[in-house]
């Protein structure tokens, strides 16, 4: 996809060419560590999805991740309990924790690199499901594993992970329907040992991943999210 994961969203205004001032204007009446995490989404010049107003439990944001030249491309929101990959926490209680995360992808066709050097790939809903997919290990990966095991474990899932991104056409997949906007939409869904990953696309020009676990699916709603600094 091109992406770069940025944290530093003070060189992603810069680079995208966003005046500091309405950053600035956007957030100053925000404690200076809401600002850090909240800054990335705001720059997007596309809109947010989260799970929709019949989820009533605790929502927190992620990371937004930015191309070279600065311009924001795709970020997540979280939703219920946040994951914890500490050492000390038990895979017994990760299995337990209940968490779905939306990703918004900007939809975006074949064009320049910001060096003019070369081409990135346009996005598509391929780009949701692997972003969603490579999501989910990150919160399930065996931290208590050996290290050099664990990064074996990590290659070789996120290599599946991107093959089934690419083949939503696949035995992996089935068809699943849900609400975005209140509008039935269909939506690529599979299950692992793991959790769950599904992808699709929404009417405003994104495309829409989502992951979790101990939470269903089956019953989830997305929306537009109005206000991303709720998420704070």
């Amino acid at each position: 996809m091109g992406t770069t994961s940025r944290s530093d969203v003070q060189d992603a205004a810069a680079a995208s060419g966003a005046p500091a001032g309405e950053v600035t204007a956007a957030t100053h009446d925000m404690p200076t560590e809401v600002r850090r995490t909240v800054d990335g989404y705001l720059l997007a010049a596309f809109p947010w999805y989260g799970l929709d107003e019949a989820f009533t439990g605790p929502r927190w944001l992620m990371q937004v991740g930015a191309a070279a030249d600065g311009i924001v491309e795709h970020g997540s929101t979280g939703h219920g309990e946040e994951p914890s990959l500490k050492v000390e926490t038990t895979t017994e209680s990760r299995a337990k924790q209940r968490f779905s995360v939306v990703v918004t992808v900007a939809s975006r066709p074949v064009r320049r690199s910001a060096d003019g050097t070369g081409m990135l790939e346009a996005t598509s809903v391929s780009s949701a499901a692997w972003l969603a997919g490579s999501g989910l290990l990150s919160c399930t990966w065996p931290s208590q594993m050996e290290r050099a095991l664990r990064q074996d474990w990590l290659d070789q899932q996120t290599a599946i992970a991107w093959e089934l991104a690419d083949d939503l056409g696949g035995s992996a997949w089935s068809q699943l329907t849900l609400p975005v906007d209140g509008v039935p939409t269909d939506f690529h869904y599979r299950e692992s040992e793991y959790g769950w990953v599904l992808a699709g696309s929404a009417r405003e020009g994104v495309h829409v991943g989502a992951y979790g676990r101990g939470m269903s699916a089956y019953g989830l709603g997305f929306s537009v999210v109005k206000d991303i600094t709720t998420y704070a």
